[in-house]
């Protein structure tokens, strides 16, 4: 039966209640202990009424409030910025829903994201429920546009008519079936390794085969994978591999690359496998008992019960049962756990059983994410199940050395990349890290770990580029189609070339035309906009983020006909419903209307200029420029250097055959009569000096 908006927002509320409560509890005891009753009661006010009852029975704005008015004194130890502003964007949307307003789908959307977000960030349970809300209703949202009428009869995408023999992209290069009929948002391109350790998710996740397909294997991944068929075989081989990037940075994908690896499965079957089996100097792979420990879905205060019976505290204990399972089911899960259970129910470390452990079941691979998400939640003192805070960090020590020790076990552990001021995602960081407890953890691994690991990096700006086509179209394979690519790309770059007054220096080398092979069908200048500016905001993540938009982008253009030979920002349908979806849901709410009135509505100002001066409506020219203005600023309000070169602009407009004079024009024009009546909203446009010394005019 179809709920309501209202009905879906009262639930997710009342499954963050049910997540905040006892995590609220344990807190409040930890900080105050038998002090905390009258520390929350203080904190409250004037709520007394709920100030008298168990947390567990308070409503879920009490729990909202408690935790914002103590958050100095109680959670900035476990949880950071990130969390505290999704505390506050909570408590507004339940103040909103017991007022009885209204709620869009994009709102449900954000209460469902917010929610969820949090209750990773303590481990909760219900964060599975909250992801599965989301999923069915990003799934009813689209099947709702594909039914709609106003979606079928869509504009038409802009298009250039004088790119002379460059061919259209889709003529060259199809797009993956799930993204041409866009069915891929269920799965939103999220790599989650504890639901493929549960055989959940998507096939392009969840089936080594597939997953392999759609995997670009970068010189970074291909050296991990080498390095791990040789320990595993007991023929060297790095022990210890720490992951650390940014958020999406390609952690969880690299791990999930391992775990399908050992999976079983003859390397033979898994495409791109057979250049690793050759570097590594074997045919065959070992048969690797596999251990995966997820810190945001193990909880360090509730303990497992397992389907034997078995009830596990620590993740020394997890790690045990499941190496034990890994090799012979339940029985040996239970022997295997045994050998440590009076470590795990007093919660201490396991000392030398872990060596024993990993060379009696070895090989084995021990793959470790969000370990942080997990430690920051401990107390100095043994009061949860799982231990100490200090007690995690001895464990650490051991599980290196005992990896190390151990001649055919392979740990790998991913840790965020430091969240230092001066790194542009340090926001992200800080989603990834928490609070004052959760830099502390960070430092503590990083130390452990780093005494042992080997070292790894994320893929570079061009193996973005081709980590990203990889998952979004089929791959070439006709030698007309390189020719066709080669064509296009060269089209580019000699147009570039001979007007270089136009466009930015770094457009008129051969490098760019490199660039452009390497992006195609997708203009360079998305990426560098998605990974420079875009990747800066909060939610942004790196690899996910691109993925998702760019999925959007294409299904819109394949599904409108587009043909011109590359995607470039001046493309990309901010007027279609997926797509703005995905370019405001990082942003403020009040840039829907924005792009209703100064980008791309039906009555919006470049599509009236466009109307009125048939030499910019020719070619579309305004909304290309308002478009590309969007891709190059929106996400730069709030920084110091907000703005986007005229140069820049024609960079993501303009066409081979075209001239960019008259986009020039456009440009002008929109910097003379464009209008938003928000406050503090900059036009955005920035003039290069060295054409001339007009800047865009601001407003507010």
């Amino acid at each position: 039966m179809a709920i309501t908006n209202h009905e879906r927002a009262r639930k997710a509320l009342e499954l963050l209640k049910s997540g905040l409560s006892p995590f609220i509890a344990r807190e409040f005891k930890n900080s105050y202990r038998d002090g905390a009753s009258a520390k929350i009661e203080r904190f409250i006010g004037d709520d007394r009424l709920n100030a008298r009852k168990p947390i567990a029975d308070w409503d879920v704005a009490p729990l909202l409030k408690l935790m914002w008015e103590s958050w100095n004194e109680v959670f900035r130890q476990t949880l950071g910025h990130t969390e505290r502003s999704l505390v506050s964007e909570l408590r507004d949307y339940r103040n909103k829903w017991a007022h009885q307003e209204s709620f869009s789908g994009d709102d449900i959307y954000r209460i469902l994201d917010s929610a969820g977000r949090l209750l990773s960030a303590i481990s909760a349970s219900q964060t599975d429920e909250i992801e599965k809300m989301k999923m069915e209703l990003m799934r009813l949202r689209y099947d709702e546009q594909v039914r709609s009428e106003k979606r079928k009869s869509a504009g038409a995408a802009i298009e250039s008519t004088v790119s002379g023999n460059l061919k259209p992209w889709r003529e060259v290069v199809i797009p993956h079936r799930d993204v041409a009929s866009g069915h891929y948002q269920q799965a939103e391109f999220a790599a989650d390794l504890w639901q493929v350790r549960m055989g959940e998710g998507t096939a392009e996740y969840r089936d080594p085969v597939e997953f392999f397909r759609r995997t670009y294997i970068t010189d970074s991944l291909k050296r991990m994978l080498v390095g791990a068929v040789q320990r595993l075989s007991g023929q060297g081989g790095d022990p210890v591999v720490q992951l650390q990037t940014n958020f999406g940075g390609g952690k969880t994908h690299s791990m999930l690359a391992l775990y399908h690896l050992f999976s079983g499965i003859a390397p033979t079957e898994l495409p791109g496998i057979d250049a690793v089996m050759r570097e590594a100097g074997k045919t065959q792979l070992p048969a690797a008992r596999r251990v995966v420990l997820v810190g945001n879905k193990i909880s360090p205060g509730n303990p497992t019960t397992k389907h034997d019976g078995t009830i596990v505290r620590t993740l020394w204990g997890e790690l045990a049962w499941q190496l034990g399972y890994a090799a012979g089911g339940e029985n040996e899960a239970k022997r295997a756990f045994n050998r440590l259970a009076a470590d795990d129910e007093r919660a201490t470390s396991p000392g030398d059983v872990l060596r024993e452990l990993f060379v009696e079941y070895g090989p084995c691979l021990i793959l470790i994410d969000e370990w942080v998400a997990y430690a920051r939640q401990l107390h100095d003192q043994s009061d949860l199940p799982a231990g100490s805070f200090e007690t995690q960090f001895t464990f650490a020590q051991v599980l290196t050395e005992s990896a190390k020790l151990a001649q055919n076990c392979l740990l790998v552990i991913s840790l965020p990349a430091s969240d230092t001021t001066g790194s542009p995602h340090a926001q992200t960081d800080d989603a990834e890290v928490g609070g004052q407890r959760g830099r502390e953890a960070l430092d503590r691994l990083r130390n452990v770990v780093g005494r042992v690991e080997s070292s790894w990096r994320p893929a570079s700006a061009e193996e973005g580029f081709e980590i990203v086509r990889r998952r979004l179209f089929e791959p070439l394979s006709d030698p007309a189609q390189f020719k066709d690519r080669d064509v296009v790309a060269r089209g580019f770059a000699d147009f570039y070339r001979t007007q270089q007054a136009e466009f930015p220096p770094d457009c008129h080398d051969a490098d760019y035309e490199k660039r452009i092979k390497a992006a195609y069908p997708i203009h360079p200048e998305i990426f560098d906009r998605l990974y420079t500016d875009w990747s800066t905001l909060v939610k942004f993540q790196r690899t996910r983020g691109v993925l998702r938009l760019m999925a959007a982008v294409i299904h819109s253009l394949w599904e409108k006909g587009d043909r011109n030979p590359l995607i470039m920002p001046a493309n990309i349908a901010t007027d279609d419903p997926r797509v703005q979806f995905e370019l405001t849901r990082y942003l403020s709410d009040n840039w829907a209307p924005i792009i209703e009135k100064d980008v791309d509505g039906p009555n919006s100002l470049p599509l009236r200029i466009d109307g009125e001066v048939p030499n910019l409506g020719k070619f579309a020219a305004c909304r290309r420029v308002a478009r590309t203005i969007y891709m190059g600023s929106a996400p730069l309000l709030q920084a110091a250097h907000r703005g986007i070169e005229d140069r820049q602009v024609k960079l993501g407009c303009v066409m081979p055959g075209e001239s960019p004079s008259v986009f020039g024009d456009a440009l002008r024009r929109l910097a003379g009569a464009a209008t938003v009546p928000i406050p503090g909203w900059t036009t955005l446009l920035v003039f290069d000096p060295a054409h001339c010394n007009e800047t865009g005019r601001r407003q507010g």
